[in-house]
């Protein structure tokens, strides 16, 4: 785009160059990791990220490697004209929108795994999906070397896991986690949201419903734990969900799952977690929760 505010880069070269020419001026950088069609959850990143750092990073690449044989890879929405128009209104310094040979160049091979706490939730119906979101965050992370990086609080499990890449890996990065922002209507924001009907969009907002009753009934202990999980289940399944993944609670720090046989002086901080699909849409949300056994 001619005369953007925003410098765009496109080859891991000349990122490279900047954030050196940068950091020589002593400038704290930051990175904010997209895949694009952005809406105000990740301008919100961005604003956050900005009272941490003297200078933003947004990488927009739709990653094919976290993408099932199924998923809605080749129909997911691109659109970086909007976007680098919603990233001028929030000030960002440089835009990073590789092509896919600068992150999967011929002859590639690596995979980068988490084990444990990529098991289960999101892992257990998207096979191989983490392997693509790890392997990615690496290639970008070591392409930008950012003194911080900001991921959403909306895929937990995702967090979870790049915050445990980076420490393990040693990559110099501090990984935070933005708060996840919801719409007006309470729905979580997505990129996904926009393939809902109105009549789609309606079934969808049980999901935060039903995750704050579900946190209602069990932190006020009129329910058991797994009781009010099942009923939530079934709730959400009488709505109008097509499927119901899965309906958790992992304690917040390692994922861990949370079970009646815990005995604790002190609260557990916790995650209720959903993914569930309506129409061809499958949404996630997460809510905290606090367990006392």
């Amino acid at each position: 785009m001619k005369n953007s505010s925003v410098q765009i880069i496109r080859s891991k070269k000349d990122l490279r160059v900047q954030v050196k020419e940068w950091r020589m001026k002593g400038l704290k950088v930051g990175m904010v990791p997209t895949m694009g069609a952005l809406h105000h959850g990740h301008l919100s990143l961005i604003k956050e990220i900005q009272k941490h750092v003297d200078k933003v990073v947004v990488s927009i690449f739709v990653n094919p490697k976290q993408f099932g044989p199924h998923e809605d890879f080749d129909k997911y929405p691109r659109s970086e004209t909007t976007d680098i128009k919603q990233l001028e209104e929030v000030n960002t310094d440089l835009l990073y929108a590789p092509e896919a040979g600068e992150i999967y160049p011929d002859g590639f091979l690596t995979s980068v795994t988490v084990t444990k706490i990529t098991e289960g939730l999101c892992a257990a119906k998207r096979p191989g999906h983490f392997d693509g979101v790890t392997t990615v965050v690496t290639k970008l992370l070591l392409q930008c070397l950012p003194d911080v990086a900001l991921f959403g609080e909306k895929d937990f499990q995702q967090y979870t896991v790049l915050k445990q890449l980076a420490k393990d890996l040693d990559i110099p990065t501090e990984v935070m986690c933005g708060k996840l922002i919801r719409d007006d209507d309470g729905l979580a924001t997505s990129s996904r949201n926009m393939y809902l009907s109105p009549e789609e969009r309606q079934i969808a907002l049980e999901i935060p419903k039903t995750l704050k009753q579900v946190i209602a009934e069990i932190e006020g202990g009129a329910m058991p734990l797994q009781e009010a999980l099942d009923k939530g289940t079934q709730h959400l399944l009488d709505s109008g969900f097509k499927e119901v993944q899965y309906l958790e609670i992992r304690q917040s720090d390692n994922l861990e799952p949370i079970t009646q046989t815990i005995t604790e002086t002190s609260p557990i901080l916790a995650r209720v977690l959903v993914a569930a699909v309506v129409g061809k849409t499958r949404l996630i949300d997460n809510m905290p929760i606090k367990i006392l056994f």
